[in-house]
């Protein structure tokens, strides 16, 4: 299936193989790429089988399929290699206690990982997370962040960047332009932020300048700053500072479209990501039901989320 025949959105699946339904959607509707969970995953012949059938039916060896990996209490790969006591905060705790031996440890981490992800066949992982934790941050993000110092999660995510290119691994920073700020969970609620651009601009939103990832994921946040009504999924003016300001060149995915964050009915929660600048709609939870009417709306790939996927393609080569 060439590129420029599939739908600018991504999804997710049951069980730990396709269903009859699943395969005349994937055939029928093209997603763009397919995303894993730990329902997926029962070991490694299983999912292995899985992400082959997935790529014979999309005929490409290179179709993206991502996963969210950060270890600690988001792993997805927990059957096969326990991740749980990796946290993004265990690393950013031992960068701060000795740079020499969180290099030596990190890089081992990270190419185990990557070594799994390249075996079962995904090829992107949704890190990393770069938003700065807060002593009131939702635990929603809690220690997944790397450390309530800005210095270290940039740093430690420019290393991680860098880290999974070169074990042709695609990334996803998240969630652009930060979380960090937000008391609540935003698959519950939506959070709306009153903080003033120039902090923000000093700390949260500058975590996402620079990077060199492939991919963004945005934040179901209002920050009153950038649009008082709109959270930064639904808001041209959130994606056009993104891309103005931040500086981010690349393709930016939705959080999950299903989220209690977004106050929409879903068909135009998922209108109005797209009328946004979201460039791929993300859909985790498999019902078919929505992912039939997400399908209809979704357009098809542009010219420029072609590119960016060549590109991305070149990595992994």
């Amino acid at each position: 299936m060439k590129i420029k025949l599939r739908k600018s959105f991504i999804c997710g699946i049951k069980g730990t193989s396709l269903s009859k339904n699943e395969i005349f959607f994937i055939k029928k509707n093209k997603p763009w790429g397919i995303i894993l969970f730990q329902r997926n995953i029962k070991n490694i012949s299983q999912i292995k089988r899985l992400t082959t059938s997935i790529k014979n039916i999309v005929q490409d060896s290179h179709y993206p399929i991502l996963i969210d990996e950060e270890g600690g209490r988001v792993s997805r790969i927990k059957k096969i290699l326990d991740n749980s006591i990796f946290s993004g905060m265990y690393f950013g705790n031992l960068y701060q206690k000795n740079p020499k031996k969180f290099n030596l440890h990190y890089k081992v981490y990270v190419d185990q990982i990557s070594y799994v992800l390249n075996l079962i066949g995904a090829n992107i992982n949704t890190v990393p997370l770069l938003d700065i934790r807060r002593k009131f941050s939702s635990n929603i993000i809690g220690d997944r962040a790397f450390s309530y110092n800005k210095k270290i999660v940039d740093k430690l995510g420019e290393i991680t960047i860098n880290s999974f290119h070169k074990n042709c691994i695609g990334t996803v920073i998240k969630h652009i332009p930060g979380h960090g700020l937000s008391k609540t969970d935003t698959h519950l609620k939506l959070p709306i932020l009153g903080n003033k651009l120039n902090y923000l601009e000093k700390n949260d939103f500058l975590m996402f300048k620079n990077k060199k990832s492939m991919f963004a994921m945005t934040a179901h946040i209002i920050f009153k700053a950038i649009d008082e009504k709109n959270c930064i999924t639904h808001s041209k003016k959130g994606i056009s500072y993104i891309r103005k300001k931040i500086g981010f060149k690349n393709l930016i995915i939705s959080d999950d479209i299903s989220m209690k964050a977004l106050k929409y009915k879903f068909n135009e929660n998922v209108i109005r990501a797209y009328d946004a600048g979201c460039n791929l709609v993300l859909h985790c939870n498999a019902n078919m039901s929505e992912m039939n009417i997400l399908a209809g709306i979704a357009p098809k790939v542009n010219s420029f989320i072609i590119k960016k996927t060549s590109e991305f393609y070149k990595l992994l080569s």
